[in-house]
Formats: C-alpha cells, structure tokens, sequence
C-alpha cells in the first residue's frame, strides 16, 4: 500500500544539513525550550477584531516551539507515517521553520489518521484517531490559540477538559444538586458523538469568535483528514471530528456548549463532562418533559443521535457518573461509591497485571501494580468513607494473587519447602503449604505462605488500596495504617 500522507513528509522532513556544515549548539528539546521562552505568547483578548490575523499567532516560533513541547509530554503512538515522537522533537530546530513557512503560505496539508479500534468497558469497541505527530502538533498550536479565546465562553458546568476543572469538580456539582434534593436525573446519552459531529454547525461556531478565515479552513482541512482502517483501506468521513488528537477535546466543547446554554436558558440545573452530562430535576414528571425537549434540541438542532438504550431516568442511589455511582448513607447525606463498572474493570487489570503464567520478578508485578494502583485511587479517592468498604477486600486478593505468583515461581516442593522455613514458616505449616495436593490458588490462602509473606512484608513495597484513599483524604492519618495493614490473610471474607 502506498504509504499515507507521503505528500506531507517531504515539506517538513526534507533538506538535512550538509556534512560539512557546523552543528548547532541546541537541538531537539532544549532548543524548543530555548525557542518558547525567546518571546512571550500572550493570549488573545476574545473579541472579533483581535482574532484576524491568528494564523499568525499559532504559526510564531515559541507557539509552535510550546506546541511540539506538549505533544512531546504527552508522547502518543506514530501515525501513519511511522515517525516517532521522538524523531520529530530530535529534528525540531529543523522542522519549526519549514512548518511555521508551509502555515503561513497555506501549503499545509495534514496527513491521513490512523484509526485503531479499543475495547468500551461495557462492550463493543470505540475508535480512536490517531494523527500523524506533525499534525498534533499543529493541531496543539492551534489549541493553544484558540483555547483562551473559548475557554471564558464556556458555561460553568461544564468540567470536561477545561483547566482548574475535571472530574473533581463535576463530581462536586452534582453532589451539590443531589444535597438540594434534586434527586431524579436525566442522563442522556450520545451515541458515537465524536463520529456524528455536524462540521458546517461546528466551523459556525468557531467563526462567531475567531474571525481568521485562515484558522476555519486550516481546521476544516484537519477534520477532512482522510482514515487509514487497521486492514489498509484508506476512508473519506463526511462528518465528526477525530477523537484522539490535541484540538478534539475542545472542539467537543464548542460543540456542546450550545446545549449547555440552551439547559442554562431553561433554567435546568446540570453537570456536562465532555459528551457525558447529567440534568437535575425533583420529580419524574419533569424529568420526562426535560429528557423529551432536550432530546428534540439535540437531534433537530445539533444533529447528534441519542443512545435510546443508555439514555434513562434515574433516581438517587442508580446515577453513574465518570465511574462513580451516587447514593446517599444513613444520615441522608450524599455518598459517593465506586460504580459497579468500575469495581469490574479493576478486577480484570488485576488479574491482566498478575497473570497465572507471570514469567517475571514478583518485584516486577509488583512495580507494575504500584504505578496503576497509584493513578487508580488519584481519580477514585473522590469516594466517600461508605464507598471505600470494597477496598480492603482488593488489597487482600492482590496479595494472595502476588502469593500465588510466588508459589508458582518456586515449584520444587522440597525447595518450597526451605524456603518456607527460612522465612520463619513453623515446619508443619510449612509441609502443609509446600506439600498439599491443592493447586496453586487454594494453596495460596494457606497458612505457611500467609505467615513466610505477611501482609506487613507487601505493606512496605505494595500500594494499599485501602491505605492510598486515607492518605490522600485524611492526611492527618497517613501514620495509622496499622489496622488496614494487619495480619491475618488466611481467611479473607471474600476470596474474589
């Protein structure tokens, strides 16, 4: 197959200096930093006469130098053209000026975007868009320009890929509305939003506030981008917007924020995170008149499809919301919960992270653990104290998974056996364990292993769900973990 967007490469991957030529003191990212601090980029005032002339702004050298910095942290696979992030960055001082040239004349083409195909947690598969790394890169110079033009349009309850906002605050507002008794919700749910943006409806919107003909052609180009299938086909899309390149996130905002002001219009109290919004009401009947009129207004005015399956009317205790599940405890007052989604989805990377057949280091099993427990509990400590009751029950079960992984790993049972008793095992509890004609999983909850590998043994190199949550909620208890950490493994209340 031909290679896609090979009429890009050349523009910007051409022309390398001569072997005779002098190298320069600064390349890849200490010249773009070097480059973003050569002049201050300061954001544009949102009003039509200050946004004419922005291609100008998005194609200066410390805008692209910031934009090639952000694409470079946020790394990413390659695109259709193989080339590397990496690669793009080491070649940065000689591609900046040939990109901000190829801006400013218009020559730029982006190339095709690679789609892959990864799994939604409640089944069927979601499509990723994946541009080539100059295209993201120019798509987060353009973000970096137009975001300061939007970002103070936008409505207040909208959290999703804002700055200073995310699923904190979302999750705060709601709860918020669920204290003011507004206890039955309408969630509405976008079928294949990204795929069904209407782009004509999008470029109006963009060009109410940026008034650079230049930007709307650039951006249109962009989402005219052809798609390269995992089989090779090459696609044409006739609408939406590539849902896995820098600009989409706010594109998806400009989108929505339509609908946002039209519920604010209504006087409707909601949440919105991206495509996924709650709307707050007290009793079913309105609940049933909003979620009918909101309907009619997405599909009638923005042209985007409602998920009739998903889309329901909940009441307190059943609204899932960004992983979460909403409820309230004895006393009345919100509790936050892990939804059972959520609560599925860590059991299988558990399971994904300690495999049966794990032909590694337990150190090793164990450092990947810590890293994705670690990120887990950064979004899931937004749980209330009742949510948290699960937590130690998954603590439990990753040791006895890491004791199996153990076990496994020192399969001569004389040896085992040895081994046992050089940790401290008593003889009979050690024989029991090496010994038993059990497999590895029921031996596993035995007490020779239990007592070899105690829970305090994990505590100091494994991260503790159960303790992660009362360090980052209750810091003056980071110190009392003992009781989340004790012994006694041998017969857990649930073995998963």
């Amino acid at each position: 197959m031909r290679r896609a967007g090979e009429n890009q490469l050349p523009l910007v991957f051409g022309d390398r200096p001569q072997s005779g030529q002098t190298a320069p003191p600064l390349e890849g990212k200490e010249w773009l930093r070097s480059t973003a601090r050569s002049k201050e980029v300061a954001p544009p005032a949102a009003t039509s006469s200050s946004t004419s002339r922005l291609l100008e702004r998005v194609a200066s050298a410390p805008n692209l130098a910031q934009a090639l910095l952000g694409v470079a942290r946020n790394q990413g696979a390659a695109g259709v053209d193989r080339r590397s992030v990496k690669e793009v960055v080491g070649s940065a001082r000689r591609l900046l000026p040939k990109l901000r040239a190829a801006l400013l004349s218009g020559r730029y083409r982006p190339g095709d975007i690679r789609r892959v195909w990864i799994p939604k947690p409640g089944g069927g598969q979601r499509g990723l868009g994946i541009p080539n790394v100059v295209d993201r890169w120019v798509q987060q110079a353009v973000l970096q320009i137009l975001e300061p033009i939007f970002e103070p349009t936008f409505h207040d309850s909208s959290h999703g890929f804002r700055k200073g906002r995310g699923a904190h605050t979302a999750l705060a507002q709601a709860k918020e509305y669920l204290a003011q008794r507004y206890t039955i919700v309408v969630d509405l749910d976008l079928e294949s939003f990204f795929d069904r943006v209407h782009r004509q409806r999008l470029l109006a919107r963009l060009s109410q506030r940026a008034a650079d003909g230049r930007i709307l052609r650039l951006i249109h180009r962009m989402l005219k981008a052809k798609v390269v299938l995992p089989d090779g086909t090459r696609v044409t899309t006739s609408e939406g917007t590539p849902q896995g390149g820098p600009l989409s996130p706010l594109l998806a905002n400009v989108v929505l924020d339509e609908l946002d002001w039209e519920l604010e219009r209504r006087g409707l109290r909601f949440v919105r995170y991206a495509d996924d919004g709650l709307i707050f009401v007290r009793s079913r009947r309105a609940a049933e008149r909003v979620m009918a009129s909101t309907a009619r207004f997405l599909t009638r005015r923005l042209r985007l499809a409602i998920n009739e399956k998903k889309s329901a009317i909940r009441r307190q205790g059943h609204i899932g919301f960004l992983g979460f599940r909403l409820g309230s405890n004895r006393d009345g007052q919100v509790a936050v919960h892990l939804s059972q989604r959520s609560y599925d989805r860590l059991l299988r990377k558990i399971r994904e992270l300690t495999p049966r057949n794990w032909g590694q280091s337990v150190a090793a099993a164990i450092e990947g653990l810590n890293g994705y427990l670690r990120g887990w509990m950064g979004h899931f400590q937004l749980c209330t104290e009742e949510g948290t009751r699960l937590l130690p029950r998954f603590d439990a079960h990753i040791r006895r998974r890491l004791r199996a992984i153990i076990l496994r790993h020192k399969k001569r049972r004389r040896y085992l056996f040895r081994h046992l008793i050089k940790r401290g095992v008593p003889r009979s509890a050690a024989a029991a364990t090496a010994y038993g004609s059990r497999g590895y999983w029921y031996r596993s909850n035995t007490r020779g292993i239990c007592l070899a590998y105690r829970n305090a043994w994990f505590a100091e190199r494994l991260v503790s769900l159960a303790a992660e949550w009362e360090r980052l909620n209750r810091p003056w208890l980071a110190s009392g973990q003992g009781s989340l950490l004790a012994d006694g493994d041998t017969n857990p209340k649930s073995r998963m």
